[in-house]
């Protein structure tokens, strides 16, 4: 497709001519050719042009004032091309503005941009381009998308989209084009230039897509249908998922929870191409914490503040976070913005309703005219150093000049080999190379230990020669949280820990899910139901069998026996879990569940608010054959029961449950109790 370029001049003209007609759309001819200084005649021109171009669209109004016969509004295109022309009006006129200075004083101006960035950005007081319309556009488009096709947002892409919109990731106008991710995949950079370490993009389901094409637009909706923004899709494609793993999370393992949600999640094709912003998500907890760039910008300008440091956690504040924050402030001379992520995180991490309330809690500690709190609504990757590089973008972007980098920043943990997925500080040694380009300074920290000795906190590498180091690791907090013991008070502080306290009680006193696996007739059921009697026997908790044949009954009954449907029904099971779980409650599940990716999922379901023990009722196919009543296994065999579990379909038996029971030989009482000790050693039941 062939590209009309236009002259600044014609550009400036279109941008001055849209943004009227968004501001004044039911305006004269006349008013709105002497707003813009040029004649009638021009003006019909340029809006004839317009509305071939698909910028404008005409529409007639009644009234008796035949002066005013018609109403101009912008499409979704000509939205985006405003938005778009905007930075380019303002960048060639701050460049205009730098020359002129340079003449007259002989210095530039220092507002010009580094690389590609817009110039606006070089001050952290300046507001930032948001990509929303005004009210009255937004109250046509929401309109006009009842016509268009929709896609409902995932959780992710939710917070990817509110960030896109309001300018947290600046300067992305809309979900990455190809050609963009491909740069940002190989090279961190996009098509223009421009540094961003993460790919942004919109994945879709392969039914979804089939239907859309470049050159369509699409309505961006919540999770409860309310429609945030109109996406114009210019691009449509199929990613290399491996390389997507390789070149961005240093790796295609699935341990790594970026990589998991990718290939498990995530749906198979990307749409890219402009967004046009409608309205922000609706959020009805801690609306006062909420600010998005602009706000924090103005917050700061109001406060005169003009150095502060940002600090990202996705944890609880304890002591040594206070410590390393209160020097952070002291080395840069600057203010301080708690800015924890409030959107997904790594699964098993502490909810933010939780830390949020921790952070509040301990906000008093801080020197209140010099500290902010802030909650940024982020969908973490986990990614390591180019998280850290992307976390350093959006908080420039929100208008911080300085930004902590601390040990492993945004590091996921361990690989399927047991080691560090990243090094200690090479999100540090990244984000400090780039640190320039973004515009922001690096605070780097190394690990805080407590020095008995001195009674405070030291990075690990000041710590005195001969001193007694203590620290508490997070597995080691959890733990303690776990069987209820001490949390000392040099670690933590006590509001902290009561708070912790109330939404992680002791492991005997939690809610937990049992989850049976294992091929038909491997005695999953039968060991399930004496497990489920032994535990109500020793009561304390209710009780819930979620046997496959029962919630195939009861919970899936349009469902069929193909690899999706079998999915859907696992999902199903494993949401019903997570639920009897978080309220305290024990599930015991036992469908066949044959798929280590669905397996997960259920697992990161239910351990976001309890423990996951997975059960391999390991009965040999033979066994189970041999065991089989119902002749089911004689008619797969046959051919006249397709993808059956162990015949004709695959079962992926789990490499690591937390317990393996063999079932040949030993009768129902002595499996099931061995479940029972396997839940005793782990503290969720009392011996």
């Amino acid at each position: 497709m062939s590209q009309v370029v236009t002259s600044p001049s014609e550009d400036d003209l279109l941008f001055r001519l849209l943004r009227q007609l968004d501001l004044a759309p039911e305006a004269s001819q006349r008013a709105t050719a002497q707003a813009l200084g040029v004649s009638l005649g021009t003006l019909n021109a340029h809006l004839r042009a317009a509305t071939e171009a698909g910028h404008i669209r005409v529409a007639s109004r009644s009234g008796p004032d035949r002066r005013q016969r018609f109403t101009y509004e912008l499409t979704t295109k000509g939205a985006a091309t405003k938005a778009r022309l905007t930075d380019q009006f303002l960048t060639r006129k701050l460049a205009e503005y730098d020359a002129l200075h340079a003449e007259l004083t002989g210095s530039g101006s220092g507002l010009l941009q580094i690389k590609k960035r817009t110039p606006l950005m070089q001050s952290n007081l300046a507001p930032i381009p948001e990509l929303y319309v005004s009210y009255d556009s937004a109250q046509k488009l929401k309109h006009e998308a009842g016509a268009l096709p929709s896609w409902d947002l995932t959780q992710r892409q939710v917070c990817d989209l509110e960030l896109l919109m309001n300018g947290g990731f600046y300067p992305l106008k809309g979900f990455m084009t190809e050609a963009d991710y491909d740069g940002v995949v190989s090279d961190m950079r996009t098509a223009d230039g421009a540094l961003w370490p993460i790919p942004v993009t919109l994945d879709v389901s392969e039914k979804f897509a089939e239907g859309i094409e470049p050159g369509q637009d699409i309505a961006l909706r919540d999770a409860e249908g309310v429609i945030l923004a109109i996406l114009s899709v210019t691009d449509k494609w199929v990613p290399n998922k491996d390389v997507e793993a390789e070149k961005v999370f240093g790796a295609n393992d699935l341990a790594h929870p970026a990589v998991n949600y990718l290939h498990n999640t995530a749906g198979n094709v990307y749409l890219g191409g402009p967004v046009t912003g409608i309205q922000q998500p609706v959020h009805y907890d801690f609306k006062a914490r909420r600010d998005t760039p602009n706000e924090l910008r103005a917050y700061f300008r109001k406060m005169g503040w003009r150095k502060i440091v940002a600090f990202q956690t996705r944890n609880p504040l304890h002591r040594a976070h206070q410590e390393l924050t209160f020097r952070a402030a002291r080395e840069a001379q600057a203010n301080l913005l708690i800015h924890p992520t409030v959107g997904m995180t790594k699964p098993g991490d502490v909810d933010h309703f939780t830390r949020v309330r921790c952070y509040e809690a301990v906000l008093d500690k801080y020197p209140a005219a010099t500290t902010h709190l802030s909650l940024l609504g982020l969908a973490m990757r986990m990614g390591g150093p180019r998280e850290a590089l992307w976390h350093a973008i959006i908080r420039k972007n929100h208008g911080l000049t300085h930004f902590i980098v601390g040990r492993d920043h945004a590091g996921p943990g361990k690989n399927s080999q047991g080691k560090d997925f990243y090094g200690p500080y090479d999100a540090q040694e990244l984000v400090k190379t780039h640190a320039a380009e973004v515009g922001i300074e690096v605070v780097p920290f190394k690990q805080m230990v407590y020095v008995q000795e001195k009674a405070q906190y030291f990075p690990v590498d000041e710590v005195p020669e001969g001193s007694t180091v203590l620290d508490i690791s997070g597995t080691e907090l959890r733990r303690r949280l776990r069987e209820g013991l001490e949390i000392p008070d040099w670690f933590s502080f006590p509001e902290v820990v009561q708070e912790l306290r109330r939404t992680s009680p002791p492991r005997a006193k939690q809610g937990f899910t049992v989850f049976f696996t294992g091929l038909s007739g491997s005695g999953k059921s039968t060991i399930a139901n004496a497990l489920m009697v032994k535990l109500m026997e020793m009561g304390g908790r209710p009780t819930t069998l979620l046997d496959g044949d029962v919630v195939r009954k009861h919970l899936s009954s349009e469902l069929g026996f193909s690899k999706e449907h079998r999915d859907i029904n696992i999902r199903r099971i494993g949401y019903v879990a997570s639920e009897i779980t978080k309220n305290g409650g024990i599930a015991i599940c036992a469908p066949i569940a044959p798929y280590t990716a669905t397996r997960r999922a259920v697992r990161e379901m239910v351990e976001a608010f309890g423990a996951f023990v997975e059960v391999h009722v390991a009965t040999s196919l033979e066994e189970c054959e041999r065991r089989d009543r119902k002749g089911l296994y004689k008619l797969a065999r046959e051919g006249k029961i397709k993808e059956f579990t162990g015949i004709s379909d695959p079962y992926e038996e789990p490499q690591t449950p937390e317990l393996k029971v063999e079932t040949e030989n030993v009768d129902v009482d002595n499996c099931a109790h061995q479940v029972i000790l396997k839940l005793e050693s782990m503290g969720l039941i009392k011996a």
